[in-house]
């Protein structure tokens, strides 16, 4: 399965984005002999085979639709849950802030669906790895599948262990928790991270931070960081340019830290 290429042309074994009115998508593995339906009608999959991306093209009752490559945004979207995903504008910010990049070796704790697991795999090429901690099987085998979808599972080693014994690699980059208590393992996070490593996790109330931003000044955590972000979209309209009616506002407390080392 190939998920974004270098080639002009859409293949068989591919990733493909098909957008219809209103800009709704649809994500599809691009299968010979294959049919995607909608409402709006039939597309059959070697129709798709062989045409360029953002090229239009339609169902049988003659809807249009247009072939593009997924985007990380829609992947996210489209990712299956059981429980509450992190949002794009939270994970581009959490990316930038803990230094993720191509060759870099991370663990997250609580796996939960895999939106994160996806993005930060993409992210840390074939040179990286990712390490993925969830105590619950059925949420890790949900994040496996999801994650099948972009062809990249080599990445990323799913371990079903309670963070609380402790993290069972050293010397990594950057770890980020996803789990309720935080606070409880920052003993842990830095035993398994390089020296002034980076440390982040989400929040969703102020009540879990408070307790936080006391276990990190303890543990020697510094230059603590709380953010929120909040995303407002425009109509893209030249006669009427004006923001959306909705607005993607408050979604969790990103917070980040780096660990000092005692002196001697």
């Amino acid at each position: 399965m190939n998920w974004i290429t270098s080639r002009e042309i859409a293949q068989e074994g591919d990733l493909a984005l098909l957008i219809g009115s209103k800009q709704k998508y649809f994500i599809i593995n691009l299968i010979k002999g294959g049919i995607f339906q909608t409402h709006r009608g039939v597309v059959k999959h070697d129709d798709l085979i062989g045409e360029k991306w953002g090229s239009e093209i339609f169902s049988h009752k003659e809807s249009p639709f247009y072939l593009f490559q997924p985007g990380i945004e829609e992947l996210i979207k489209t990712t299956k849950r059981n429980t509450q995903i992190m949002y794009a504008k939270d994970i581009g910010y959490t990316l930038l802030k803990l230094n993720i990049i191509n060759g870099a070796k991370v663990i997250e704790a609580g796996t939960g669906s895999g939106s994160l697991t996806q993005i930060i795999a993409a992210v840390i090429g074939n040179e990286g790895h990712l390490y993925s901690y969830e105590v619950r099987p059925e949420m890790q085998n949900l994040a496996i599948k999801n994650l099948s979808r972009l062809g990249i599972e080599e990445r990323v080693t799913f371990i079903k262990k309670n963070i609380e014994d402790g993290f069972d690699q050293k010397n990594i980059d950057a770890i980020f928790l996803d789990v309720p208590n935080p606070y409880d393992y920052l003993e842990q996070v830095k035993k398994a991270l390089i020296p002034g490593g980076f440390f982040g996790t989400i929040l969703p109330t102020t009540n879990q931070i408070i307790k936080l931003l006391i276990e990190l000044r303890r543990k020697k955590f510094v230059f603590i960081e709380v953010s929120e972000i909040m995303l407002r979209h425009y109509q893209a309209e030249e006669t009427k340019l004006r923001p959306t009616d909705r607005m993607v506002a408050h979604t969790g407390y990103l917070i980040f830290a780096r660990p000092i080392s005692q002196s001697q």
